[in-house]
């Protein structure tokens, strides 16, 4: 054989070897999702950690239902709870077995037992004591701690911890820190009575919307999920848009976009849904690394997506101190303007390469699944309803949960047997452990800041940074934020965003929601910002494609959470904050023209390929569009129009080739 011929055939053979493999959805959770890595015990275990989840479930009902007890009763009897099932559900150790109990993750669920039935037993005592702390209450303090810093390391990951550890190592260090973060100091044991025995370490706002708000949200969701209300979605994102151009993405975008309403988890969300829907895009044509960042971008997508916006919204109410249901008003439209960017954008990829729709006889009929599981959403629509009509969340979520047994009841075929009724229970226990104990260690953050008030010098610093102006302030808040969201789960996302990043806008007179919205964003969005886009490696994983090259393609495609948080904050409106219904309707209709400008410049095709030139016209014509009032709305459309003409007579050159 030739030479040449030989060395072409060893190239080839290497590079299958080399290339990415397709992983299911199984594995992506388990690599990608910290969370998902948990023991599935067999025998006694199994029946003992089912009976600690139902426990766990009953208590939460029923101080929904009776009445919520003393915030550090509630918060301690949730944490109790949560460590036991943590250290008994996630080993110690990868090499550990996940069918049978180490002796060690007994001994942690016991300690953690320990720790907090030592409050419970001495609740009155350490009351009267005020703050006057035991040797003996310090070593269980300690222990506590240790245990919170321990469950973190095995649900949640490093990266959560090792911020939190941060946090702590500064509170002792501040005599010894540099300019403006120097502090007094803080003594051992004064930080572990802080961090244990007040309502402002461990215990604190994150802790007391876990053990009310968040668990009834995320039992909600384990019955919608038992009723197959994730299938109905994607059916339903078929049915209305699998036959378009470039159908199937546009499914992963709809469906993903359905799923984020009660999905808490963007990994979990790629997992879901891109189960189905990469397969499919590959199968029509489009890039494997392409099909990973769509469904990676719109999957994030659906942690900004109101009501439940990853359980952050609960949490964002209370720390901004507005009506939960103003929460969700100022999400919708940045919300609306994120899917529309990424829609657009697979619309013109699909017609860039010219790739068609599945055959409408391939696909399911809108009117006979509406009427055969269309009962399946009605709990979503009517606890929409009741968060408008001003009921409490708790409440609400109390009535959907009570409404989805019933709706699922209504058809044969999506009935909830005694079977599915209790592992109901089992698995809202379960999947709210990731949020409980990131609420946990979120806490111990907190108390540090509070301790030694390293959020205003923190925001003293950026303020420095950016001599004061806006946009460079704002600037720097995106990258801290997006450093600081790397690896974190939605809900610690958020308490460590808004801690550490949103004070300097604040402290520029922005509104404290915009603030906040604005640090919630980039601190999402990390999720599919390379170096760390877990969400965009967990898409490249299922697609079989390059991680990195996913990643960076999930970012263009979600150019919209780059832009549009910049625009609320110069302009509330987008929020609906002191906004008229004139200037909302006109600031959306605006910023949706400007997101197709933006779109087209990142996929480069509108009618013909975009030369580059053409690229930075639309896109500065979608900016001035999206950024409310009448003169750049003017510019935009006037820019957009003139590209468009230009564009038509003077196409940018041949279509590109499909291949990866």
């Amino acid at each position: 054989m030739n030479w040449r011929k030989e060395v072409a055939l060893t190239m080839t053979e290497e590079k299958k070897q080399t290339a990415p493999q397709e992983m299911s959805a199984e594995e992506v959770m388990k690599k990608y999702d910290k969370e998902s890595d948990k023991r599935n015990p067999v025998g006694a275990w199994h029946y003992i950690i089912s009976g600690i989840c139902i426990l766990f479930a009953c208590f939460q009902l029923y101080t929904a239902i009776f009445g919520v007890l003393d915030a550090h009763l509630q918060r301690t009897i949730h944490l109790m709870f949560g460590l036991t099932l943590i250290f008994l559900l996630y080993p110690g150790r990868k090499s550990w077995s996940r069918s049978s109990m180490n002796p060690i993750d007994v001994i942690c669920a016991l300690l953690g037992i320990g720790t907090t039935g030592y409050l419970l037993l001495n609740y009155q005592e350490l009351v009267l004591r005020a703050g006057l702390n035991t040797q003996t209450d310090i070593i269980v303090g300690i222990i506590g701690v240790l245990m919170v810093f321990e469950a973190t390391r095995r649900t949640v990951g490093w990266p959560m911890l090792t911020v939190a550890l941060i946090f702590v190592a500064y509170a002792f260090l501040g005599p010894y820190m540099p300019g403006i973060l120097a502090h007094r100091g803080v003594g051992f044991d004064e930080l572990v009575s802080h961090l244990f025995f007040t309502t402002e370490g461990i215990f604190g706002v994150p802790m007391g919307v876990s053990s009310t708000f968040i668990y009834l949200f995320i039992l909600f969701g384990a019955y919608l999920d038992a009723t197959g209300l994730g299938k109905f979605f994607i059916d339903m994102a078929n049915a209305l848009a699998g036959w378009a151009i470039g159908g199937p993405a546009k499914v992963a975008v709809l469906s993903s976009g359905l799923m984020g309403t009660v999905s808490g988890s963007s990994v979990a969300n790629v997992a879901g849904t891109g189960s189905f829907t990469i397969p499919m895009m590959k199968k029509l044509g489009y890039r494997p690394s392409f099909a990973g960042a769509v469904e990676a971008a719109a999957s994030t997508g659906g942690q900004l997506m109101p009501p439940v916006m990853g359980a952050a919204a609960f949490l964002m109410a209370e720390f901004v101190g507005v009506p939960y249901i103003e929460v969700v008003k100022a999400a919708v439209i940045p919300a609306l303007l994120y899917y529309t960017g990424i829609w657009l954008s697979v619309h013109y990829e699909a017609k860039k390469y010219g790739l068609k729709g599945t055959p409408r006889d391939q696909l399911p009929k809108f009117g006979p699944l509406l009427r055969e599981k269309g009962h399946l959403a009605v709990p979503l629509i009517v606890i929409v309803y009741l968060l408008v009509s001003g009921y409490t969340p708790m409440r609400a979520a109390l009535y959907a949960i009570g409404l989805t047994i019933v709706c699922a009841c209504m058809r044969k075929n999506t009935r909830i047997t005694f079977a599915q009724f209790i592992n109901g229970l089992v698995e809202g226990s379960q999947s709210v452990l990731g949020v409980l104990i990131a609420c946990a260690s979120a806490g111990i953050i907190i108390g540090v800041v509070t301790k030694t008030g390293v959020g205003l010098k923190l925001a003293t610093a950026l303020l420095d940074l950016a001599q004061g102006k806006m946009i460079p302030a704002m600037f720097f808040t995106m990258i801290t934020s997006l450093i600081l969201g790397m690896g974190v789960p939605t809900t610690a996302n958020y308490v460590i965003t808004s801690t550490i990043a949103a004070p300097a806008l604040v402290q520029m007179k922005v509104p404290v929601l915009a603030a906040h919205m604005f640090a919630f964003y980039f601190g999402i969005v990390a999720d599919v910002t390379p170096p760390v886009a877990l969400a965009a490696y967990a898409g490249s994983g299922i697609a079989g494609s390059n991680p990195m090259k996913t990643g960076v393609t999930a970012a263009k495609l979600a150019i919209a959470a780059f832009v549009v948080p910049y625009i609320f904050v110069l302009a509330p409106q987008l929020l609906m904050i002191n906004a008229t219904v004139p200037m909302i309707l006109m600031a959306m209709v605006t910023a949706i023209i400007g997101m197709w400008g933006l779109s087209l410049a990142m996929i480069g095709f509108c009618q013909h390929p975009l030369t580059a030139l053409q690229r930075i016209a639309f896109f500065i014509g979608g900016l001035c569009l999206i950024i409310p009032g009448s003169m750049t709305d003017i510019a935009g459309i006037g820019i957009l129009v003139l590209c468009y003409l230009w564009q038509k007579k003077n196409p940018g050159g041949p279509l590109p080739n499909v291949g990866d």
